[in-house]
Formats: C-alpha cells, sequence, structure tokens
C-alpha cells in the first residue's frame, strides 16, 4: 500500500484505526494499537504513524500520557464520525478484528504489564523503577537504587524475567515480617 494511494484506501485504513479504539473502553498504547490494526490488515508501521495523527490533527483521537507511556484514546467526534464512515470499513475486516479482538487485546495488556526502566542519575548513581501493570494502572512498583549501569540493566532485566516469583515474595516479605516479630 502506498500512502499515495486513493482516497477510499486511505479512509478505510483511518477508519479502521477509529474501530478499534471504538471497541476499546479504555485508553490503549501506541505498540497494542498497531498489534490489533496488524491482525486485521498489513500495514506499514510509518503509514500506520501518520494516519494515527492525521485522526488526533482532526480531533478524533486524543493522546495523553498515563504511567510513563502515551495512550490514546477515541473522542466524542471521532465515534460520531465513526458511525457515519463504519460502512467503508470492508465486513472481512469487521469480522477478523470481531472474532479475534478480546484474545489480540488481552496478549497486548499481558505483554505491557511487566515494566521496569532505568534512570541514570550519575555515572554511579542509577535508579531503577520496576512496575507491575494492570489495566493501565500500576498494582505494584519498587524503586532502588544500583550502583553502575550494569547493575541497573541487570536489575532491569532480572525483573522483566521473573517478576511472576520476585512479586510474591516480596508481598510475603511484607506481609509476613510483622507476625513473626509478634510471636516472639
Amino acid at each position: 500500500m502506498k500512502l499515495t494511494s486513493d482516497n477510499e484506501t486511505l479512509a478505510e485504513n483511518k477508519v479502521l484505526i477509529l474501530y478499534i479504539l471504538g471497541k476499546l473502553k479504555k485508553p490503549i498504547t501506541n505498540d497494542s494499537l498497531y498489534k490489533l490494526v496488524l491482525s486485521a490488515l498489513d500495514m506499514n508501521y510509518f503509514y500506520f504513524q501518520q494516519f494515527l495523527l492525521d485522526l488526533i490533527d482532526s480531533k478524533f483521537v486524543i493522546s495523553f500520557p498515563k504511567e510513563n507511556q502515551t495512550v490514546y484514546e477515541i473522542t466524542e467526534l471521532g465515534k460520531n464520525t465513526l458511525d457515519l464512515t463504519i460502512d467503508i470499513l470492508p465486513g472481512i475486516i469487521k469480522l477478523k478484528l470481531d472474532t479475534n479482538f478480546k484474545n489480540l487485546l488481552k496478549s497486548s495488556e499481558d505483554e505491557y504489564s511487566i515494566i521496569a526502566e532505568y534512570t541514570p542519575r550519575s555515572e554511579n548513581h542509577y535508579i531503577v523503577d520496576c512496575r507491575i501493570m494492570e489495566d493501565n494502572e500500576t498494582t505494584f512498583e519498587v524503586k532502588t537504587f544500583a550502583n553502575s549501569r550494569e547493575q541497573a540493566k541487570d536489575i532491569v532485566d532480572n525483573w522483566k524475567a521473573n517478576a511472576s516469583t520476585i512479586y510474591p515474595q516480596i508481598l510475603n516479605l511484607l506481609t509476613t515480617s510483622n507476625k513473626k516479630e509478634e510471636k516472639k
């Protein structure tokens, strides 16, 4: 598909993005939105970005920061436009999306539920932030200090690979340490 292709194809791709955003009950990240688009239509990432920017410029979609990420949501104007233009979108594409929507959305959410990043403060001082996100809300967060870039990277990599076992251990330590002190 060329970006300079006919207006119907360009409109169809924008309506596809609006259709997906219209089905969502909450804001979505750029990567998750792109994965949902790809599930229905093979679209170049750069074209996707241009379509999304056009929709934002037209006030059909809004973007805003949430939990250190940019998320996207359809506006009322976007919903009204979608209602008027939904017939542009071929039925087979809507069927593909509707059939796979819940599974694709769940896998997109799961992929972004464990987040870890580090921020340098100086050459030997790094702040590491490890989080668990659920429904675009932070459910667990721990920040710690690392005294080298390598150590910060190790913490990040370990959290991403093992958060499902580390988190229950931390929670257990936080909830059982007081009970042991009371028994003495």
